[in-house]
């Protein structure tokens, strides 16, 4: 693949600095946002060569002229790593609507608001690749994660629309489907409400107890799902959605035969309703 520069959110751990890891040592050029001077300097450590940008994607004035000054330092931007967020785990009746609400400004509304700073730029040079990092749980659900379920499964969607838009003018976007990977994500990343309602002790407890304790064992290899990113970069033909890893292949695979045979046991129902 020809030398390329890639615009990284979130780019000082997990998925974001793996992906900008991979891309440096194959010659690309990287750009990776960080929301603080801490988070830039632990980047400029980590990796040198990644031009750090301070960018909260939930600022969402700010970001066009973030992008543009970004742009104008280093060069047009070729692939956009839309993969800044976190996770909130809580269940539904006991998590407050503001901890809804800034999941969504986070894995949502910051997400669009960055893709939206370079769609035009990507439209007019006709070219240019959107990667939305969603998530398995933007494909399937669990109990204890609603909030972060639902930010996924709206940013799943948005990501097929603006597929759809934007490739009559050469721009492809896909969606990044991870399962379960050794990052920070279930541990000091995620944002896990009290719990107050006895009556979910026994369905919630010993699954926020498996997930804590599963934090830094679990199957999935950032490091490799980075060079599968750079893969799918590189690819003629990508699709709308990747699944990466095998729990993300199983759990949707059995949720797409649930839901095929649901539709089968209701279909008369269904047809029912044309008048």
């Amino acid at each position: 693949m020809p030398p390329k520069t890639f615009f990284i959110t979130g780019a000082n751990s997990g998925f974001g600095l793996a992906i900008a890891s991979a891309a440096v040592q194959m010659g690309h050029k990287v750009i990776g946002t960080v929301r603080s001077e801490m988070s830039r300097t632990g980047l400029a450590e980590a990796l040198p060569e990644v031009r750090a940008v301070l960018c909260d994607v939930t600022e969402f004035d700010r970001i066009p002229d973030i992008v543009r000054r970004a742009q104008d330092e280093h060069g047009p931007v070729d692939v956009l790593i839309n993969n800044a967020g976190y996770g909130h785990e809580g269940i539904l009746e006991e998590s407050p609507i503001d901890a809804m609400r800034r999941q969504f400004d986070v894995n949502v509304f910051g997400a669009v608001a960055i893709a939206k700073a370079f769609l035009p730029r990507f439209r007019a040079r006709r070219s240019g690749f959107i990667v939305n990092v969603t998530s398995m749980g933007g494909m399937i659900t669990m109990p204890g994660i609603a909030y972060y379920c639902a930010s996924k499964f709206a940013l799943q969607g948005i990501s097929e629309v603006m597929r759809s838009e934007m490739a009559p003018f050469g721009v492809r976007v896909t969606a990044l489907c991870p399962g379960s990977f050794r990052t920070d994500w279930a541990g000091r990343s995620m944002v896990r409400t009290e719990r107050s309602i006895a009556d979910y002790d026994e369905l919630f407890d010993p699954i926020r107890e498996a997930r804590q304790a599963k934090s830094g064992r679990q199957l999935g290899d950032p490091a490799k799902l980075a060079l599968a990113v750079l893969g799918l970069v590189e690819s003629d033909n990508p699709p709308p959605q990747l699944l990466l890893g095998s729990d993300a292949l199983k759990h949707v695979s059995d949720r797409i035969d649930r839901l095929q045979q649901e539709i089968e046991a209701w279909k008369s129902v269904s047809v029912s309703t044309d008048g």
